[in-house]
């Protein structure tokens, strides 16, 4: 009789880590161990190493990450420890324990200055102290583990976590009228359907279905917007009577810039793993269902 292999989830309580755990009882063929920022901080090597020992998981799915975006700016240094440094070490770490290793980054690496999605080979450039950390977490993980999966995602959210969505939805219940930027242009992530798209990964790369190509992926749901769009959807499908006004970013300045332009090119990822891509409105639809 087969092992069943182990997947060993960090960053457990995140919105991707918790929209996993919603999923891994329809993976019965793996056993998932669930571990929270508390359960172990990435960027605590020995304790990384620790784990592997006991668990010795065949896949890692990095969901750990320093993600406060805007207080970036003031802990540079933070961020680069949790989303560079300590990726680049758990890649190594993966690469001596014979264990593949899925990590998840961000649009933010680019500059957002293109008008055509993005694919996975063009140059980054990233204009905030955040997009800076997940880009030298991707390069040392390449660096150490050029067999890990690395997934570059936007505009992401569920029903967990703090994110737009759930942002809006409140707003909308509690005011009459807000302002939502309508020149920052990209395609929304629902977290369910990036935990699927990797479980099936796995899943594909362990059944041979695929050729399991280490390297940098790009994973969104289908559909170009802005986040005025978005809330316009957000309120018709709650039906809030809440008014929504558009504005430049301009005149909602944040610490950290935001790209204006985040589309990811998801061809890809859809060739080599044979994931299928679902319609942002859609899922969009099926996470305010949730919030319900």
């Amino acid at each position: 009789m087969a092992t069943i292999q182990k997947i060993l989830v960090t960053g457990a309580n995140g919105q991707l880590g918790k929209e996993l755990q919603q999923l891994a009882p329809g993976f019965p063929d793996y056993e998932f161990i669930f571990l929270s920022k508390e359960d172990l901080p990435i960027h605590h090597f020995e304790m990384v190493r620790h784990y592997f020992s006991v668990y010795h998981p065949a896949y890692v799915i990095n969901c750990a990450a320093y993600t406060a975006v805007d207080r970036a700016e003031t802990e540079k240094e933070r961020s680069c420890q949790i989303n560079g440094e300590a990726v680049g070490v758990l890649a190594a770490i993966c690469k001596e324990n014979n264990c593949r290793l899925i990590h998840i980054s961000t649009d933010y690496v680019f500059d957002g200055t293109a008008t055509v999605p993005y694919k996975e080979e063009d140059t980054t450039n990233p204009q905030s102290a955040y997009g800076a950390s997940k880009l030298e977490g991707e390069q040392q993980a390449m660096q150490f583990n050029p067999d890990c999966i690395i997934i570059r995602t936007s505009w992401v959210y569920s029903e967990y976590g703090k994110n737009f969505v759930k942002t809006m939805v409140k707003l909308m219940g509690e005011k009459k009228e807000i302002h939502v930027v309508n020149d920052q242009v990209g395609s929304p992530t629902y977290a369910a359907d990036l935990a699927e798209a990797i479980l099936q990964i796995i899943a594909n790369c362990q059944s041979s279905i695929v050729n399991c190509q280490g390297g940098i992926y790009h994973f969104s749901n289908t559909g170009i917007i802005n986040w005025y769009d978005f809330a316009l959807a957000i309120k018709e499908l709650t039906g809030s009577t809440c008014k929504i006004n558009p504005i430049p970013t301009s005149q909602y300045p944040t610490p950290a810039k935001r790209p204006a332009y985040s589309v990811l090119d998801t061809a890809k990822i859809q060739k080599v793993f044979g994931i299928r891509l679902k319609e942002w409105k859609d899922s969009l639809k099926a996470c305010i269902s949730k919030l319900k």
